[in-house]
């Protein structure tokens, strides 16, 4: 068993929001990450990843590349008590005085980056190769995919099917119409309020596809792009089950801590924070259970940092789906834009330059300077 001595943050998941909490502290407390990937990867640069592999590179980034002093376990959590974490794959059993939950939404993904990279390649390859694509949901990934690909191929066949009556159900009707017209214009067919068995698809018709309502979609490869459930199924059985709610999601305080527990927080998609659930608000989270984990460490977990520790306020930011290199559409307070003014508020290096830098890495190339360059003016 990993023991600890009095200042031992263990985090569980490594994503973009966990992957800075352990950033951030490392240099503070004793820091264990526990992951059953070997990186952490930028997810809002993902899709730009199927048709740009030169930027993976940057995107998908190794835990020992940013971490210097934090250790990380490469397994997964099964199970967790007041105390200790529990893994599997030989991780054995951490214990902690602080515990951070930052395991976002359930997903399979490859332990080694080499691995993940190459699915990326696989991808880029099953576009490149193909006159037809099927898209399998309609919310901010499968839009921003089906507007990567048709702005970089204008010739690519894209069909939409998504389950609900519009698309975009995260944002506003007029957002929802906005995406809408400009998927048609780039020729996008959109079928709404319909879905489609991918796995039905057998023999010698493997490219086509039926809908719910019996409509039929030729495409030479598909990718599905509907929502996945909240990675908390390990604490449902755990002294934290109750406080999972009936979604799935931790139920936190104003400051990120779980049901008001003394040492345990939890941050990212896996929070019932009533906000969307983007990549920046996650991060937004890991730096507010920073500096409270700063305060407890430095107070041993006294009642004067309890009295000093930061709140989180639910975020109305405006929403932004990106729509290929140029444009964007965004839900602000007032209204809803489309185009290239908001474009910019995602440059074309997606953050991924800014993110790095968060990440104490330095800009070693001249595209990397560039980049922050741009998203600097």
């Amino acid at each position: 068993m990993l023991r600890c001595g009095g200042d031992r943050v263990v985090i569980v998941g490594g994503g973009i929001a966990g992957a800075l909490l352990a950033k951030t502290l490392e240099s503070h407390a004793d820091v264990v990450l526990i992951d059953p990937k070997e990186y952490f990867e930028i997810p809002w640069a993902n899709l730009r990843a199927k048709m740009e592999p030169a930027a993976v590179e940057r995107t998908v980034i190794p835990h020992t590349e940013y971490l210097h002093h934090a250790k990380v376990v490469t397994a997964s959590a099964v199970s967790v008590d007041d105390s200790v974490v529990l893994t599997s794959g030989g991780g054995g059993a951490v214990a902690y005085d602080f515990l951070v939950i930052a395991t976002g939404r359930m997903c399979n993904r490859p332990q080694r980056r080499d691995d993940r990279l190459r699915m990326f390649e696989h991808d880029k390859a099953r576009i490149a190769s193909s006159n037809s694509i099927l898209i399998v949901g309609g919310g901010p990934i499968g839009v921003e995919l089906a507007a990567e690909i048709v702005m970089a191929n204008p010739e690519k066949h894209v069909t939409i099917v998504h389950g609900g009556p519009r698309l975009l159900m995260v944002m506003g009707e007029k957002a929802s119409s906005k995406a809408l017209e400009w998927l048609k214009s780039k020729h996008v067919v959109v079928l709404l309020d319909q879905t489609v068995d991918v796995t039905a698809a057998a023999g010698e018709n493997v490219n086509v596809f039926t809908t719910s309502a019996g409509e039929t979609v030729n495409a030479d490869c598909h990718f599905v792009c509907t929502g996945r459930p909240v990675a908390s199924g390990w604490l449902k059985d755990s002294f934290l089950g109750e406080h999972v709610d009936g979604e799935g999601r931790l139920m936190v305080d104003e400051h990120l801590r779980v049901g008001r527990l003394r040492n345990v927080f939890a941050v990212g998609d896996i929070t019932d924070v009533p906000e969307a659930k983007q990549g920046y608000l996650a991060q937004r989270h890991a730096m507010v259970v920073s500096r409270n984990l700063k305060l407890l460490v430095k107070d041993g977990g006294g009642k004067t940092a309890e009295q000093k520790l930061h709140r989180y306020k639910a975020s109305k930011a405006a929403i932004t789906v990106t729509l290929g290199r140029r444009d964007a559409l965004s839900e602000l307070p007032f209204m809803t834009v489309i185009g290239h003014i908001p474009g910019v508020v995602k440059p074309r290096d997606l953050f991924i330059s800014r993110t790095r830098r968060m990440m104490g890495l330095k800009l070693s190339t001249r595209h990397d300077q560039s980049m922050l360059q741009r998203e600097q003016h």
